[in-house]
């Protein structure tokens, strides 16, 4: 059985990149009406994009960011490091 324990890599995907993102999708969503909350997390946990609006191209902008990126930076920012 092997014990070391895994280590997880990200791409170059930039801290200020998701941010920008991820507030242009939030504010597509609002303007749409949906709770932004609740559809960004949505999308996060199934990968389905049609939780994210096409209003002002949100739903292309959050797929050009890796899930595993989106998560490590929400984690990131939650918990203040």
């Amino acid at each position: 059985m092997n014990e070391k324990t895994m280590q997880f890599s990200l791409g170059d995907q930039t801290e200020r990149e998701v941010r920008d993102t991820l507030t242009q999708v939030y504010n597509a969503l609002k303007e749409k009406g949906y709770n932004p909350i609740n559809q960004i997390v949505g999308y996060i946990l199934s990968e389905d994009p049609t939780y994210i609006t096409t209003h002002n191209n949100a739903r292309n902008l959050i797929r050009h960011i890796d899930r595993d990126i989106l998560l490590q930076y929400l984690v990131k920012f939650y918990l203040g490091n």
